[in-house]
């Protein structure tokens, strides 16, 4: 089988890049084309192979404020020419690489991770009031023609895979079609020695994340500083400089460490805060899979991956409802090996036996 792989872009090593190297294990060869490129920034698996950038890469920076570039992304993808024959293409998209043109007689599945979140209903949260002015304003002008364009590049894609029913909720409402649904995985290797020797848990909670708008980092920082409770925060993005400025003393920020301190810090956490609305949420699994319980929003991909034996649920995004919740929270007990069997359900194999098994029914219902 000739394949080729898409994916939005590589500038770090998060949830969606773990899905496209599971992709790249199941095709060792296949090519793979996206928007911008930072060599190095994601894993060995994904980068020993033949890597197509666009145009965008060329711009000095580009790594650090593609985001600015929203705009753009459409042409960039429309820009990028598969010069392989190739049987079927694979998108790992949560943009607009789906939208790059398939080779005629190819047949194209894209993995959903979400529609464009902020041009749909999480529009507010990139664009709302906090945003600055220039963002607002860009959001504002281009939105039509980008929302436009995105269901258009629909017609590139002859089946869509969501990460879950709640993305394909979503899909139903905003591309008017029925996708199939096929949930993301734990990298559980990374989680067995604390499977088996549970660390003592330490008096701080943990949060793992990108700093974005729809993360709510900034209701975490503003629950904590309000209990004078221990807050780790590990990751980084746009929102850097913001969070640190409205943290208190009780939150200490980690940057984007190892993999290895991350899971340690993992294990060794109360619990892991969770108060944004996610498409599905690999962080939780990842939490479970350490051994550590989790205090999410209750909406979302969330409510397909955790219960109330794994977890302790808020129901509104305010300061008031997280601070209830932690305090409830506290009054609990969780047990490990019931935290660690339900990360177990959520493996790397059954994912991959899903995606082939979908592939091979598809390829032989539309022989080139």
């Amino acid at each position: 089988m000739k394949v080729v792989l898409l994916h939005d872009w590589l500038t770090g090593f998060r949830g969606g890049e773990r899905v496209l190297e599971a992709f790249c294990e199941m095709f060792p060869d296949a090519p793979l084309y996206t928007l911008i490129y930072t060599k190095g920034s994601t894993s060995a698996c994904i980068e020993k192979r033949k890597i197509v950038s666009s145009f965008l890469n060329s711009i000095p920076g580009i790594n650090h404020h593609y985001r600015k570039f929203l705009p753009l992304f459409p042409n960039a993808a429309e820009s990028l020419q598969i010069t392989e024959d190739a049987d079927l293409v694979l998108s790992s998209s949560h943009c607009v690489i789906k939208g790059v043109r398939k080779p005629k007689g190819s047949y194209h599945i894209s993995y959903i991770h979400s529609p464009m979140r902020y041009l749909y209903d999480q529009y507010d949260a990139y664009f709302g009031p906090q945003a600055p002015l220039y963002q607002r304003a860009g959001a504002k002008l281009f939105k039509d023609y980008l929302v436009g364009w995105d269901k258009a590049s629909n017609r590139n894609v002859d089946l869509m895979i969501a990460n879950s029913n709640f993305v394909k909720t979503r899909i139903q409402t905003y591309y008017e079609t029925d996708p199939l649904v096929v949930h993301p995985f734990v990298e559980l290797a990374d989680f067995e020695v604390f499977t088996k020797n549970p660390p003592r848990k330490e008096d701080f909670y943990i949060m793992v994340t990108a700093f974005a708008p729809n993360k709510r980092v900034d209701l975490a920082i503003h629950t904590f500083n309000q209990l004078g409770k221990k807050l780790k925060i590990i990751g980084g993005g746009q929102q850097d400089k913001m969070l640190r400025n409205i943290a208190g003393p009780t939150i200490e920020f980690l940057g984007n460490t190892g993999r290895e301190i991350l899971v340690q810090e993992l294990a060794r956490a109360r619990a892991l805060i969770f108060p944004g609305v996610e498409d599905f949420g690999i962080t939780p699994l990842e939490a479970l899979a350490a051994g550590t319980p989790v205090i999410a929003y209750k909406i979302g991909g969330v409510l397909e991956t955790l219960n109330d034996e794994v977890a302790h649920f808020f129901e509104m995004q305010t300061p008031q409802s997280l601070c209830s919740a932690i305090l409830d929270f506290e009054k609990r007990t969780f047990e490990h090996n019931q935290l660690v069997a339900r990360a177990y359900e959520f493996s790397k194999e059954n994912f991959k036996k899903k995606m082939s098994a979908i592939i091979q029914e598809r390829l032989k219902q539309c022989p080139k």
